[in-house]
């Protein structure tokens, strides 16, 4: 199985032993996301803040893989309070597009960094080309699948 390390500097560096994303095939697996701002690599402030800026990295990752938030069909999104829910639920439906990915929403007892909100997805991309796959070369052109 071919795999591709994912990297951006237009989100924040991985703060431990992951990638932000590994693409395999058409699907990429984009690791979770915390409000961090990549340029200083502090977390912004309050819920709706942090919030967008997960979307913004998550989306900045998911660029660089060839793709956006609209090729999303899988997110898991944590919360360290369920009272957030609906603020958080509002924002995503404001960001993201029709059809909304397939989704599971869990209340955890803490996130890195003291974040508040924690995002985590899978993209399925419609086709590899130069720009998504290195060298063009689709990882079924061999006819043996992925």
């Amino acid at each position: 199985m071919l795999k591709q390390v994912i990297h951006t500097p237009k989100a924040p560096a991985a703060i431990g032993p992951y990638s932000q994303a590994i693409r395999t095939g058409y699907t990429v697996y984009l690791s979770g996301q915390i409000g961090l701002d990549p340029a200083s690599g502090n977390l912004v402030d309050g819920l709706e803040a942090q919030a967008n800026q997960v979307l913004d990295n998550l989306e900045a990752v998911a660029r660089q893989a060839g793709g956006s938030l609209d090729d999303m069909v899988k997110m898991t999104l944590l919360l360290t309070d369920l009272a957030n829910f609906t603020t958080v639920n509002d924002i995503l439906a404001r960001r993201l597009k029709l059809p909304y990915p397939a989704r599971a929403t869990y209340q955890v007892a803490a996130l890195p960094k003291g974040a508040i909100v924690e995002i985590e997805g899978v993209l399925v991309l419609e086709t590899a080309t130069e720009k998504t796959w290195p060298g063009g070369r689709s990882p079924f052109d061999d006819g043996k699948g992925q």
